[in-house]
């Protein structure tokens, strides 16, 4: 466990941190419709979203029945859905118990760490052949998203704590979240696929806005991109053909380091005998 949580810290910092500037005033919120200190620990430890305990006091706070404030947080955290189908065929055969656990604490941020960290992990390993160069498993990850929930939570306690004492804006508040997000978006490596996605995703979240559709916005704006992207990377697969010469296979290295070709499509070139099937 010890070295999977050294392995974990290093990645999980930045986000430990930018939880931290915004739980204290998510728990400032909280402390005002009435929950305790203990209760917004407990809470962040097992709801565990950021913009879900945000609306939830905004809603409540704005005379929001019951029923409105569960469906309203349900439906923008629909987007979980797709954050499992993303990891799940990485955790095909991980224990269920540490895969349940996983889930139970992926957020939007320790979601992008985790899939930037397994795609270099399994770049590396065809790369360089050896699989345990720059290991990232399913414990990595899950240390990953425990740490940063453990921020997130006792961010959320002392807000809760200090009350109306540090009366932070929460328009600064939400710069902040969406500051983390910028953070991971220029923090990879980009592609045409990748600036394609956000491209597209950035304007469905705009068209859906400016329709009146601020609810479904997001999820909206991150399946048309994933879908536009999926699309994108299945044509230019179709166009890139098998070297037939050593100068071919020269040319696709040089395109992988340009970021044209991404690492399976390289091993999968590599593995094709040179001259169209001939040795």
């Amino acid at each position: 466990m010890g070295t999977h949580i050294r392995r974990a810290l290093p990645h999980a910092a930045p986000i430990m941190a930018g939880y931290v500037a915004i739980g204290i005033p998510c728990g400032i919120l909280e402390a005002e419709v009435g929950i305790a200190p203990w209760m917004a620990l407990i809470l962040s430890a097992t709801f565990y979203t950021g913009a879900g305990q945000f609306m939830l006091s905004n809603l409540w706070l704005a005379g929001q029945p019951l029923y409105a404030i569960a469906a309203s947080i349900s439906f923008v955290n629909l987007r979980q859905l797709l954050y499992s189908a993303a990891f799940a065929p990485r955790f095909q055969k991980v224990r269920r118990g540490l895969a349940a656990l996983f889930a139970l604490t992926v957020t939007d941020e320790s979601f992008g760490v985790n899939m930037d960290r397994f795609a270099a992990s399994e770049e590396a390993a065809v790369m360089s052949g050896d699989a345990g160069l720059y290991p990232w498993d399913a414990a990595d990850a899950t240390c990953l998203n425990l740490l940063s929930m453990s921020a997130w939570a006792l961010a959320n306690c002392v807000g809760a704590l200090v009350g109306a004492a540090l009366a932070i804006p929460t328009a600064v508040a939400s710069f902040a979240m969406t500051a983390i997000f910028i953070c991971l978006l220029f923090g990879r490596t980009f592609t045409k696929t990748t600036v394609l996605v956000g491209i597209v995703s950035a304007a469905g979240v705009v068209a859906c806005k400016l329709l009146g559709l601020s609810q479904p916005a997001i999820i909206v704006g991150a399946v048309l991109g994933v879908a536009v992207g999926a699309v994108f990377d299945v044509v230019r697969g179709a166009e890139l053909s098998v070297p037939e010469t050593a100068e071919e296979a020269l040319a696709d290295e040089e395109r992988y380091s340009e970021g044209v070709l991404d690492a399976q499509t390289l091993a999968e070139h590599e593995d094709e005998p040179f001259g169209g099937g001939e040795a």
